[in-house]
């Protein structure tokens, strides 16, 4: 397969990949045809009281990519248009780390846990999730409460809450 034709089917592999792991878990998962709200797919859950449904962006490292880029993930738009809520939230993988990492983070946190770069890119946050020890990329301890297993405990804690709070995400 062509280098441009593999880079080009990465993104959408990786969508699949992750939206497969969803399905695992036990969501249910509604896949978007357009992306241009931020929105990869939503994610439903019947909770106790109520359906809880969850924007969902997916983004992604090959191991195509740098070693320096493993975990970097940037222009993450969390602005007015696409507003920090507890019902949206980010999923990151990396091919990298550990044959695949996941981190689970709200959308909420990524506006604490990024960096943003004056007015110019006011509403886009960067995030670097892994570094790189002795030439191989790891995962930094500090986003640990989001990754892999954790990540998916999280997502489970926001649906509870989100049921138990009722806060005009559910229906």
């Amino acid at each position: 397969m062509s280098d441009f034709r593999s880079s080009a089917s990465f993104g959408k592999r990786i969508e699949y990949v992750v939206i497969g792991e969803l399905l695992r878990q036990g969501y249910d998962i509604y896949q978007t045809l357009v992306d241009d709200q931020g929105i990869d797919c939503v994610l439903r859950h019947k909770g106790k009281s109520s359906l809880i449904y969850l924007d969902i962006q997916i983004k992604a490292r090959s191991k195509k990519s740098k070693l320096i880029h493993a975990g970097r993930f940037s222009k993450l738009q969390v602005d007015s248009e696409r507003p920090p809520r507890p019902n949206y939230l980010f999923i990151f993988y990396s091919e990298h780390i550990s044959d695949g990492t996941y981190w689970i983070i709200p959308s909420t946190e990524i506006v604490k846990e990024g960096t943003s770069h004056g007015e110019k890119h006011k509403g886009k946050y960067n995030l670097s999730l892994a570094g790189i020890r002795k030439g191989s990329p790891y995962p930094k301890p500090r986003f640990e409460k989001y990754r892999d297993e954790k990540g998916f405990g999280l997502l489970e804690s926001i649906v509870d809450e989100l049921d138990t709070s009722h806060q005009g995400m559910t229906f």
